[in-house]
């Protein structure tokens, strides 16, 4: 591989690496939001998961997939990973009232 392949390569893998770290940040910042919808549920007795809201966001997700021409069944099985692990902490919370699986 040439010296010009080369920095180009390693250039697109910069932008790569970069793109991977926003995503890191705002899953984090995603799930700080959805643990304070937990203890919001748990306070107020309501159920950890909104079917509703679920159809909803896939709906509006899948509809953002395309305008970014982003395959749609990609976006929603993300979104479906995303949902199942807020679900498991919204329950957890429930149960415990922590996020913490050594609380008993």
């Amino acid at each position: 591989m040439t010296d010009d392949h080369q920095a180009q390569l390693e250039a697109f893998r910069e932008s790569i690496d970069n793109i991977d770290a926003s995503l890191v940040f705002m899953l984090a910042e995603r799930f700080k939001i959805t643990q304070k919808v937990g203890f919001y549920k748990r306070e107020h007795n309501l159920p950890p998961a909104d079917k509703l809201r679920e159809e909803h966001q896939i709906e509006r997700l899948r509809a953002l997939a395309k305008s970014a021409n982003l395959d749609p069944e990609f976006s929603e099985k993300f979104l479906h990973f995303i949902i199942r692990e807020v679900i498991q902490h919204h329950e957890r919370i429930r149960e415990k009232g922590s996020l913490d699986k050594d609380v008993t």
